[in-house]
């Protein structure tokens, strides 16, 4: 079974943003999350697509923008 918590690496320590479970024990991956800016071309994407999509998508914003929502902003 995988578990995912949220954390942030400091002074090449990472520190978890949300508690261990109680049971947590075993091996680990910590993966680095990009946090730049999302270069359409690398993703084979167009200007126009992008505008496309988000105005296809525009229907789920008011779930997206739900302030509970903010914990898969990290993810």
């Amino acid at each position: 079974m995988f578990q995912s918590l949220r954390g942030i690496c400091r002074d090449g320590r990472v520190e978890l943003l949300e508690p261990l479970p109680q049971d947590a024990e075993g091996q680990v991956i910590v993966t680095f999350l990009n946090s730049g800016p999302v270069r359409l071309d690398e993703r084979g994407i167009s200007v126009q697509q992008a505008a496309n999509l988000r105005q296809r998508l525009a229907a789920f914003a008011d779930d997206w923008d739900r302030p509970e929502m903010g914990v898969y902003d990290d993810l």
